[in-house]
């Protein structure tokens, strides 16, 4: 019986797992920047809710 060509290259790649951890990186740089834009809105909404307080006790001192 012949021998196909695929037969010598199949096992090297199925054995082969950088494809896997390429993929495990990108999940995890994603969830990342996920959890940074995500703390990033929360923040600016309290930072402006904060700074809003801050000017209006300001104005009140003034007036």
């Amino acid at each position: 019986m012949a021998q196909r060509a695929t037969d010598d290259v199949a096992p090297p790649f199925l054995a082969d797992e950088d494809g896997a951890v390429t993929v495990d990186w990108v999940v995890l740089t994603g969830l990342i920047v996920g959890l940074a834009v995500l703390a990033g809105q929360t923040m600016g909404t309290a930072i402006t809710g904060g700074s809003e307080a801050v000017g209006t006790a300001m104005t009140d001192a003034v007036d």
